[in-house]
């Protein structure tokens, strides 16, 4: 058993943090008869993977739904993120493209560019 304090800097959160994830209920904790926090091996795995989704970009609401008792669920919530960033990379690569044509264009400005104009109309 470990104490908040101790999982937090096992993971490199904060102890508010690993609060608030249970407060939301992505994080079930145990307590002690004084009411401590009382971390087995289960609440701090539970716990790492709050983490490892929150950075791979889920909100907290989506990590509630992605851990979900109901596979189907849970999947539902993954396929929407990783449509999501499907869209966002999309968006990006089209960015670049835009900024590599900007660095190399031959207008000195460009809204003087048909290039850059069509560029942000398509955006």
């Amino acid at each position: 058993m470990k104490t908040i304090g101790e999982v937090a800097a096992e993971l490199g959160v904060e102890a508010h943090v690993l609060r608030h994830w249970e407060q939301v209920g992505a994080l079930t904790v145990r307590r002690d008869g004084n009411g401590y926090r009382l971390y087995d091996d289960t609440a701090v795995e539970q716990a790492r993977t709050v983490l490892k989704l929150r950075r791979v970009g889920l909100s907290l609401p989506e990590v509630v739904a992605a851990m979900a008792p109901k596979k189907s669920a849970a999947q539902a919530v993954v396929r929407a993120k990783i449509a999501a960033l499907e869209d966002e990379i999309a968006r990006r690569r089209q960015a670049i493209t835009f900024l590599r044509h900007a660095v190399e264009c031959r207008h000195r400005y460009l809204d003087e560019c048909p290039d850059c104009s069509s560029f942000v109309s398509d955006a």
